[in-house]
């Protein structure tokens, strides 16, 4: 019997990852009554933090491109991570209804190489550009100690952290709105993303090379691994500025955890995913090569749904248009269909599956 590749058994405790997460949460709140003039609305385990200052609201968010990095040190091709920095930041900060304002990096390299630098910087710009966000400053380090990887020479991290504003607190979109009946929208993704690499790096990379076409692809390995995770930020930055006419009751980015993130956003409802995108591509390719369980692979990969909508029926119509105007293909996926603790259920060829 083929052993089946699970997260666990890479040495990924999710479970105690997620404990160690609460226990970090309870201790940094006792920071939250510092600010003498402002008040902090929530600081952990969303997909952003709020600061409430004069008459606006503050939205600040931080995150990484995680092993994806490796991937681009094997192919020693460096100009794409920075796009999925950007990516990665200002596709979070938007679901609480945030408008991106400003972005900073931080890269830290092995060795001062000037190449691998400019490389990243390149795609930074790229990801900024299509993001509508200035890039304000940021930090490189040289640690020859602490930096290791793939290619000791071009070994480096990378991270960023982004602000965003609202006007008050009635713009905001935390999801406490969703409702039932209310309709979830998928937008396609470009591929795996940012997350997930280091099970579809052990699954891929074990058997294949980077310059190989496996079955379910159409373009070498590396390549698909590479390509750059999609920012969803200027159809999603056209609707919240239209939300008068354009209901909207929450927003998700679908990356670590996958369709799980649903649930964080009400705990008084079910999320019922029953029109899911057949499973095809780069995620055939993993769950076929690792024999990889159908929850375990919508707990981890976004399956070909990058970003998600929930918003009432009649605002479907609307919304779609303009993702599709953004030459983003948009389909419903599902439904709120029932009363519950948040749970996500995933419904697709002819089997029922809790996350």
């Amino acid at each position: 019997m083929t052993k089946k590749t699970t997260y666990d058994g890479l040495g990924l405790d999710l479970k105690a990852i997620s404990r160690i997460q609460k226990k970090i949460g309870s201790m940094i709140s006792e920071t939250h009554m510092l600010l003498p003039n402002a008040k902090v609305l929530s600081g952990f385990g969303g997909y952003a933090g709020l600061i409430h200052i004069g008459t606006k609201i503050l939205a600040l968010h931080t995150d990484g491109v995680g092993s994806k990095i490796i991937v681009a040190q094997m192919m020693n091709r460096f100009d794409t991570i920075g796009i999925d920095c950007i990516a990665m930041n200002v596709n979070d900060i938007v679901c609480v209804g945030a408008q991106p304002m400003g972005f900073i990096d931080y890269i830290a390299l092995k060795s001062a190489n000037k190449f691998v630098l400019r490389q990243i910087v390149k795609g930074l710009v790229l990801g900024a550009k299509e993001s509508n966000i200035p890039i304000v400053g940021g930090e490189t380090a040289i640690l020859p100690d602490i930096i290791s990887g793939f290619d000791g020479e071009n070994a480096f991290d990378l991270a960023g952290m982004i602000i965003g504003t609202l006007e008050d607190e009635s713009e905001l979109l935390l999801g406490n709105g969703i409702r039932l009946g209310d309709v979830i929208l998928g937008v396609q993704s470009s591929g795996l993303h940012s997350n997930g690499y280091t099970l579809a790096r052990k699954v891929l990379l074990s058997k294949y090379s980077l310059d190989d076409v496996p079955s379910f692809l159409f373009q070498p390995l590396g390549e698909e691994l590479l390509t750059p995770t999609r920012i969803y930020v200027k159809p999603v930055v056209e609707i919240l500025k239209n939300r008068k006419p354009i209901p909207i009751h929450g927003l998700a980015h679908i990356t670590g955890g996958s369709f799980t993130k649903l649930g964080r956003l009400n705990k008084k409802v079910r999320f019922m995913l029953n029109n899911l995108p057949s499973v095809q591509g780069i995620f055939k390719q993993i769950e076929v090569d690792g024999c990889i369980d159908k929850e375990e692979m919508y707990r981890t990969f976004n399956m070909g749904i990058g970003f998600c909508v929930i918003l009432p029926k009649n605002s479907v119509d609307i919304v779609t248009d303009i993702f599709e105007k953004h030459k983003m293909r948009c389909t419903q996926i599902g439904t709120v269909d029932n009363r519950g603790r948040g749970n996500v259920i995933v419904k697709s060829e002819g089997m029922i599956r809790v996350l």
